[in-house]
Formats: C-alpha cells, structure tokens, sequence
C-alpha cells in the first residue's frame, strides 16, 4: 500500500489527539472500576488495534486503527500507578512507582527497537505487528490473572 508522505504524521497527530481525550475517558473509568481493570480494559483495546493493524489495507483504516490505539494507549501508565497505589501501601508504592515507570518506559523503548529490527529483517511490518501482538496478550494473560486472583481475594474476605 503506498501512502503519502505527509500521512505518517496525519496519522501521528490522530494518535495524540486521541489521547488526549482518551485520557479523559480513562479517569473516568478508573475512578469508577479502579486501576487493575483499567489496565486490563486498556490491553483489550490496545490488543484489538494491534489486530487492526495487521487487517486494514487503506489509509482510512490506518487513520482508525491509529484513533483506536492511540485510545487503549492513553490510559496505560496513569492507570498502572493507580493500579500500584491499589495493591501496595504507600511506603512500598513509593518504590514500586518509579520502578514501574522504569520498566514501562523500557519496555517501549525496547518494543520499538524491536519492532525496527524485525521490519529491517522481513521487509514488511506485519511480522512486526504479530510479535507486538504476542507481547500483548501476555501482558493480557498477566493483568488477567491479577484482575481474576484480586476478585476472588476480595469475595471471600
């Protein structure tokens, strides 16, 4: 699919904008739910556009997909320290947040890397987007779990 140049960054400046009102949305919803199933509905949709991703064959799709993840992306690390404050006292979430932080801003990094090093490879980003695709649902499978164990901990107590 051959695209103009000027739409990576139209589609760059709909990923912001997007979360930027995302973010709203997404302090909403963790006041409302808490931080753990914020993350975890915030995976489902990062998860879901990364699929998108791999399907759409069309600049407009790409413009969508990019909203929606930009979406399921706003709310990641917000959500992720009210998740932390959730879990931990406050004597342990203050080290727990930075090393969160730590972790998540290398994972990115790491992903992107990652992801360039694999398109140099194949050619094409698709295997690129499947093995993002892998490390989300793991990421889902983790956050599942978590959100599953916390529920079950709470009904018995």
């Amino acid at each position: 699919m051959a695209l103009r140049p000027l739409s990576a960054r139209q589609r760059r400046k709909t990923i912001n904008a997007h979360r930027f009102l995302s973010r709203q949305f997404w302090g909403l919803i963790v006041d409302r739910v808490g931080g753990l199933r914020t993350v975890l509905a915030g995976s489902v949709c990062r998860i879901t556009a990364m699929a998108g991703f791999l399907l759409t064959q069309d600049e407009a799709g790409l413009f969508a997909v990019a909203g929606a993840f930009g979406l399921g992306f706003a709310g990641l690390v917000p959500a992720c320290v009210v998740a932390i404050r959730e879990l931990f006292p406050a004597i342990e979430a203050s080290w727990w947040v930075p090393t969160l932080l730590l972790f998540n801003g290398s994972g990115m990094a790491a992903g992107s890397w990652l992801a360039g090093a694999i398109y140099d490879h194949f050619g094409f980003y698709g295997a690129a987007f499947a093995t993002g695709i892998l490390f989300n649902a793991t990421n889902l499978a983790v956050i599942g779990t978590l959100v599953a164990r916390r529920n079950r901990f709470w009904w018995k107590n």
